[in-house]
């Protein structure tokens, strides 16, 4: 589904030279639950930003259901997003002005879908995530759990191959972001492949597999419920953490 393979991505800010992924190496399959985790800097953003098409490696290859992505022209990288990818940001990202139904079916008006299988199809993901009866509300008459529902809806409209998982919680009261959590675990047991973004240890655990990252390296991939999982390696021991 997701190889990456020897991704750099550097920059030069003045005269410094900052490696935000350094030698990157990593692959997720089919119907996987995989939380990417690291503190500010480490580079999970970055991560992030080429598997989802928002950003292209200084070198290396990157290759989605057997595409090479990582040498795609804008326009290229845009349809790989509309039609493989599905995003669920921390701030929801919904339109005020526009209802709980006109925002789910955004991603269908960008690929020219008709209007009237586009409400079709976003009514059937409102209803997935639960809120079937909210299609004529405005986002500002939602909590921040039925918003962020609603993100997730319409994340899910086009069936996307892989479903980035920004922070999802970061909004959100504990109980809240718990049944955020929950309803992504529910997805990927339908084989939805998810990828969470985090820099919270107890939010990742809820993934099957954790990758972490430190200064642009993978220290450990691995499964969830392995305690390295959640110890940053010390110096000496670094490299040695990393499960394939």
């Amino acid at each position: 589904m997701i190889r990456l393979t020897d991704i750099y991505k550097i920059y030069h800010i003045a005269e410094n030279e900052v490696r935000a992924l350094d030698g990157v190496t990593l692959n997720i399959s089919k119907g996987e639950f995989v939380a990417i985790v690291g503190q500010s800097g480490s580079g999970k953003s970055t991560m992030m930003n080429i598997i989802g098409c928002l950003d292209t490696p200084t070198s290396g290859t990157y290759f989605l259901n057997g595409r090479d992505v990582s040498t795609l022209t804008d326009d290229e990288q845009s349809e790989i997003r509309s039609h493989m990818l599905g995003f669920v940001f921390q701030q929801y990202n919904l339109i005020p002005k526009l209802s709980v139904l006109e925002n789910t079916e955004l991603p269908l008006m960008y690929s020219g879908a008709p209007r009237s299988n586009r409400q079709a199809r976003a009514r059937a993901a409102l209803e997935k995530v639960g809120l079937g009866d909210k299609c004529k509300n405005l986002p500002t008459q939602l909590s921040g759990g039925q918003q962020q529902r609603v993100s997730i809806a319409r994340a899910l409209i086009n069936n996307p191959s892989v479903i980035l998982a920004d922070e999802p919680t970061g909004a959100l009261d504990s109980r809240t972001g718990a049944e955020i959590l929950a309803f992504l675990q529910e997805l990927n047991e339908e084989g939805n492949t998810i990828v969470l973004i985090t820099h919270d240890n107890s939010i990742a655990s809820k993934a099957k597999r954790i990758v972490r990252l430190q200064d642009g390296h993978i220290i450990y991939d691995g499964p969830s419920n392995d305690p390295r999982a959640f110890v940053t390696p010390t110096e000496q021991d670094f490299g040695n953490e990393v499960d394939g």
